[in-house]
């Protein structure tokens, strides 16, 4: 795993999106595995600069989200699919047909799950997959368990997730209680895997996924065994490496 040390989220952000960007220009019509969250809006930002420079075209790109809350429809504000329009595809020339995100109101787990994972078969793989890093350690939904899923999968949130997430809401009682996310087997498919971590709260995540056993309790760590994972934190998230 190589490791990008950055000062704070704004250096952080900046050199996630070169490295994303450096994938566009390699492979126009690429497919990018993004996240959500409050982590990876910095990197979109920055993309969406680059673009309005004339220096990124999205026209070719094709994209698959990691996941999607579950029960929320597609234009409440807290769904994964209106975050990615607000934050990068209605900013940019991308092809909203090629960009894809579960679909959050199909009651029916299993067929949605199988259609997800059969769409990115379809599509050749991930070329380049963002992640994020929760406190627990879970990457996209997946929890701490007692196995690594393999492939996407309905997830019940953990009382910790739950409890991050719910200041985007109005209360906890609003935080949907179930997901659909890329398994880890799923995750683990793509070529390169690009992880970034800011802030003091991320370093012990930071640390049992870079340094510790390969625990499907800390979901991360399994990324010890992929080939081609950047790291890009914040002196903050890293303080806790050894």
């Amino acid at each position: 795993m190589k490791i990008i040390r950055t000062k704070d989220y704004e250096e952080m952000s900046r050199k996630a999106a070169n490295l994303i960007s450096a994938q566009i220009l390699l492979k126009p019509d690429c497919v990018l595995g993004l996240a959500t969250g409050s982590t990876p809006i910095g990197i979109y930002d920055q993309l969406v600069e680059w673009y309005k420079k004339g220096d990124l075209d999205f026209s070719t790109v094709k994209t698959v989200n990691l996941d999607e809350y579950k029960g929320l429809t597609r234009d409440n504000e807290q769904s994964y699919y209106y975050f990615m329009h607000h934050h990068l595809f209605d900013r940019v020339n991308i092809d909203e047909e090629n960009t894809h995100v579960p679909n959050g109101k199909v009651e029916n787990g299993d067929e949605e799950c199988l259609r997800y994972e059969a769409l990115i078969e379809s599509m050749g793989g991930v070329d380049l997959q963002l992640l994020g890093l929760g406190r627990n350690g879970h990457i996209g939904f997946n929890e701490p368990a007692a196995d690594f899923p393999k492939i996407t999968h309905c997830v019940d949130l953990t009382e910790s997730t739950i409890e991050a997430n719910k200041r985007f809401f109005a209360s906890a009682d609003e935080v949907p209680r179930q997901a659909y996310t890329m398994g880890i087997g799923t995750i683990m498919k793509a070529d390169k895997i690009l992880v970034v971590a800011n802030g003091e709260d991320k370093a012990d995540a930071v640390a049992a996924m870079v340094q510790g056993k390969i625990n499907p309790e800390v979901p991360a760590s399994i990324l010890q065994l992929h080939n081609n994972v950047i790291l890009v934190a914040d002196e903050a998230a890293l303080s806790k490496l050894k």
